[in-house]
């Protein structure tokens, strides 16, 4: 109770004190004029500056249907060269990075022993020669057997067939180049011990070049032989490089690990500009449409499963649905919902509202 007396004695003091002031504010706020509305035209909306948009005329243009993609340049021939037999390299005939003909002797390994076993058969060739006239001529007077004339004619075959044998382990023994082209960097030097299993150099012909790439399986169908493509690549000082080229073959099977076509071209290459393992980009065009009205790809807003732009109209943009159809790496096909000649705007399209007003900024 004498806590309770205390606490009511203190709330009467607090209340005393506050009161004059309380009092002054709820008069001043009843003789206070009340508060008008602010006028219907300067609402935050209805006083928004016009959006400053880009905007371009909608004008019907030939299309081209392509296929983009990236490829290898790839030789058209390469092999990494090495002897048929062993032994020790005597000779080296070739200069690293320059050019060599098909048959071209580019490197030797001792052959001397051979060419002893050689020499030594061929100077038995006469005296088997001369046996087997002789028993043909003893033949024809019954002088000796049917069997005694086929034993020195086998000799004589036989004889010969060791001289040939011998004449090619000698051409074991001569590395020569299989088909014209650049000679690379050579593995080894005069007086090194090789095997058939050591790489002496590669050889590698460039003219004409392969252009290699990949299609998605649903476009395999409309590559075949002759098909025409353009594949494109920096130079030193980084600029863009166009070329053109024709399909020659494609892979006989889909790749099962990425269902895609493997694909073949060739260059002529003429003067020897482009270099195996240089990264391509690759376009290859599979039909083109004289006549096609189209928006560039980011003026257009997918929306609720829908495709719309904006287009412009005194001053506002209009909300318009479209129906899309054949579509490149930078512009999109309209079949339905724009016609020529409408003003497309390009730019902002994602602040847009249909009605809003907007002021083009630059028109193309």
């Amino acid at each position: 109770m004498k806590w309770g007396i205390i606490t009511v004695i203190l709330l009467v003091i607090v209340g005393m004190i506050a009161y004059p002031s309380l009092s002054r504010r709820l008069k001043a706020a009843a003789d206070a004029p009340p508060a008008t509305p602010p006028p219907a035209g300067n609402s935050p909306y209805t006083t928004r500056q016009a959006l400053n948009i880009d905007a371009e005329i909608i004008r019907a243009r030939p299309l081209t249907d392509k296929i983009i993609t990236i490829g290898t340049a790839i030789p058209d021939e390469e092999v990494d060269l090495s002897f048929e037999t062993s032994g020790k390299v005597v000779d080296i005939s070739f200069q690293e990075w320059t050019h060599v003909q098909k048959g071209d002797l580019l490197a030797k390994i001792n052959d001397r022993p051979l060419q002893a076993q050689l020499k030594k058969l061929e100077a038995e060739v006469p005296l088997a020669r001369d046996r087997v006239y002789r028993q043909r001529a003893l033949l024809e007077k019954d002088a000796v057997s049917q069997e005694a004339f086929e034993q020195v004619t086998t000799d004589y075959e036989k004889l010969m067939a060791d001289i040939e044998l011998v004449k090619a382990n000698i051409a074991q023994t001569e590395l020569r180049a299989p088909f014209s082209g650049i000679i690379g960097l050579r593995t080894i030097s005069e007086g090194a011990y090789t095997t058939p299993s050591t790489n002496i150099v590669k050889l590698t012909r460039i003219t004409p070049i392969k252009i290699e790439f990949s299609v998605n399986e649903i476009y395999a169908a409309d590559l075949r032989e002759g098909t025409p493509i353009i594949f494109r690549l920096a130079n030193s000082e980084n600029s863009i490089q166009e070329h053109h080229a024709r399909i020659y073959a494609l892979e006989s099977k889909m790749d099962l690990a990425t269902r895609t076509m493997k694909v073949r071209a060739t260059y002529p290459n003429t003067h020897e500009e482009i270099q195996p393992g240089r990264y391509v980009s690759v376009e290859v065009s599979k039909r083109e449409i004289k006549e096609a009205l189209t928006v560039p790809s980011e003026a257009i807003i997918p929306e609720m499963g829908k495709s719309i732009v904006f287009i412009y109209k005194n001053g506002e943009a209009k909300y318009t649905e479209i129906v899309a159809g054949l579509r490149t790496e930078s512009r999109v096909q309209i079949l339905e919902g724009v016609h020529e000649g409408d003003t497309l705007i390009t730019t902002g399209v994602m602040q847009l509202r249909s009605g809003m007003k907007v002021s083009i900024d630059k028109l193309n």
